[in-house]
């Protein structure tokens, strides 16, 4: 009598650097050809992995499903408890871009024996050294690819830079869309802060008449200082192109003029950029004037949390984000807001938080734990002065309670003796209260109040 052989548990890895419709219509045919893989071996898809819209050759970007196959692979089960002994995949390229991902992943299906792997084209042993070295191959080469086109992409841009051509993306502030034209009402806003700056005036006094005359960058938000200087000492203002903070030069060594309408003079916009060289390496306050010389290592402080915090939302999964959050500014926000990256550099883009409440919640929490560790590591005397005469009036008072209960005293004999008896208790009782530390809690600002006795920080109402 034949046996059946259940079908070997394997899991679908799928994934697509752009996906451009947002409806995940790549990475969802790739699993319906893993399972038409595994089902053509007697194979069963027990879960899929998707890492949809991310790029798999940039070091900075996270898989997070990636990733989780890894900890699957080497564990060989599922969180919920089903046994997985494989991975099907389309193509390689699909799994790793680079080598030192590729290596991890045979590291992981090899952990322990047994597993099996193959892609569309047919299944591999990654066990035999040969078929491992020939992924890795095929992940340099993959890699060599990416950089390939890379540097063609930057040729590309190389060129039209040096055609005067402009650029894509954003439009740049001063011109309409076709980033040929001057915007009527954008355009001499730049040319007179040009002129206001050579004159004297400092950029913190522009931003703030920016600002009040309700002033939008091309993507709508507010002004800052940061931004203003970016585009005033960009060379566009005067037809000229930049790349990498070196301008553009034909070959006789002059400045490539764009094909685009200039908004102040050559000469202008080198006078402004003198200004702001000028400044590099000392203090500036805010009226302009230049300060100190700073140190070499010197880093002007952001934000209180930037690289500490990390997204702490749930996934469909059930696992963390843990991206670690940026910092960006949104339209009609005074405050700086803590927000998680997009998918397609690692995070979730699905969480954000005010970070001036962020910060004042972290730094009361940390003030808490500090009185807390000041408190805990305190030495002193484990008795108090008086404790002694606090015990004796305690046995006494507990006496005359029990006295007068059996009916043994008059009414007269213990209400004359027991006030003495209680004052006799709560002296010394108060210098314990000072001993324990146990007193009562201070309020922080904004109505926090920091207990002495815990290390959270807790809204007061709850």
């Amino acid at each position: 009598m034949a046996t059946h052989t259940p079908p070997i548990p394997v899991v679908s890895y799928a994934r697509i650097s752009a996906d451009t419709k947002r409806d995940e219509h790549g990475v969802q045919d790739q699993h319906k050809l893993n399972r038409e893989t595994a089902a053509r071996y007697g194979w069963t898809v027990v879960h899929e992995f998707t890492d949809n819209d991310k790029s798999a050759a940039k070091a900075d970007v996270v898989r997070d499903e990636f990733e989780a196959m890894l900890k699957v692979l080497r564990s060989g089960e599922l969180p919920d408890g089903p046994e997985v002994r494989g991975v099907v995949i389309v193509a390689e390229d699909r799994l790793a871009r680079r080598p030192g991902d590729y290596e991890r992943f045979v590291e992981a299906i090899t952990y322990q024996d047994g597993r099996v792997f193959a892609d569309a084209r047919g299944q591999k042993d990654l066990y035999s050294e040969d078929t491992e070295s020939m992924g890795l191959f095929g992940a340099v080469i993959s890699k060599m690819e990416v950089r390939k086109m890379q540097r063609r992409i930057r040729r590309s841009h190389r060129a039209r830079a040096e055609q005067g051509l402009p650029v894509g993306g954003t439009r740049p502030f001063g011109w309409l869309p076709d980033r040929l034209t001057l915007d009527p009402q954008e355009a001499p806003l730049v040319r007179q802060a040009i002129l206001d700056l050579v004159a004297g005036r400092s950029l913190n006094s522009i931003v703030n008449q920016w600002q009040r005359g309700d002033v939008k960058t091309s993507l709508g938000n507010r002004w800052t200082s940061r931004s203003l200087k970016v585009t005033l000492t960009n060379p566009r203002v005067c037809g000229w192109r930049e790349m990498n903070g070196e301008l553009i030069r034909d070959s006789e060594g002059n400045p490539v003029v764009g094909q685009w309408q200039p908004i102040v003079t050559p000469e202008q916009w080198m006078a402004v950029k003198s200004i702001f060289d000028a400044r590099k390496g000392h203090f500036v306050y805010r009226d302009g004037r230049l300060g100190p010389i700073l140190p070499r290592d010197f880093k002007e402080p952001r934000h209180l949390l930037t690289g500490f915090l990390r997204c702490g939302r749930t996934q469909p999964d059930g696992a963390l984000c843990n991206a670690s959050l940026r910092v960006t500014h949104q339209k009609h926000c005074v405050q700086h807001i803590y927000i998680c990256p997009a998918k397609t550099v690692g995070g979730c883009g699905g969480l954000g938080r005010r970070g001036d409440m962020v910060d004042l919640y972290v730094s009361e929490a940390v003030l808490a734990k500090l009185e807390e560790v000041q408190l805990a590591s305190s030495t002193g005397p484990t008795e108090w002065p008086g404790q002694q005469d606090y015990e004796d009036a305690k046995a006494r008072l507990e006496e005359l309670r029990a006295q007068w209960t059996a009916g043994n005293i008059s009414n007269e004999l213990f209400f004359s003796a027991a006030p003495d008896l209680e004052k006799r208790i709560s002296r010394p009782s108060h210098g314990r209260a000072e001993l324990r530390g146990d007193s009562s809690t201070t309020t922080g600002p904004l109505g926090y109040r920091r207990g002495r006795d815990t290390a959270a920080v807790v809204p007061i109402g709850e």
